[in-house]
């Protein structure tokens, strides 16, 4: 069902200071300038690793679901991993009939695509998203 790995996000207090380090460990290069989705709460910015990206996630105010996640974690973090999926409806119908929660109803992400997240305690402990693949979507 789950298609490859697209990105593991990580959430940061600065973006700029993430990219900075990302990139220098990485050798990595920014994938465009870093954006903001404010009917998300944040600004995103992709650094290419080679084989997936990572999504560097910065609040864009304290009501974002990330200052959460950072005032639990002040340095940042892994916030969550997100797979792609050909049809986000089927999974969506797939996974909850197999008792995993969906937090929410799917949305565009930063990619422009369809999302949605699985609850963490259904998944392991980890925030899962799935991101339909452009070419698989509605």
């Amino acid at each position: 069902m789950f298609g490859r790995l697209n990105h593991v996000g990580v959430a940061t207090p600065s973006i700029v200071k993430s990219r900075e380090h990302y990139t220098r460990l990485f050798g990595a290069a920014c994938v465009g300038e870093a954006f903001d989705l404010p009917e998300q709460g944040v600004r995103v910015c992709f650094v290419d690793t080679g084989n997936t990206q990572l999504e560097l996630i910065e609040p864009l105010n304290d009501a974002s679901p990330v200052a959460g996640f950072l005032a639990r974690n002040p340095a940042g973090g892994q916030h969550h991993l997100c797979f792609e999926v050909t049809d986000l409806n089927a999974a969506i119908t797939d996974l909850t009939a197999t008792g995993a929660r969906v937090l929410g109803t799917p949305r565009i992400g930063a990619h422009g695509t369809r999302i949605v997240f699985l609850h963490p305690r259904d998944m392991g402990g980890v925030l899962v998203e799935l991101m339909e693949t452009p070419d698989g979507g509605h």
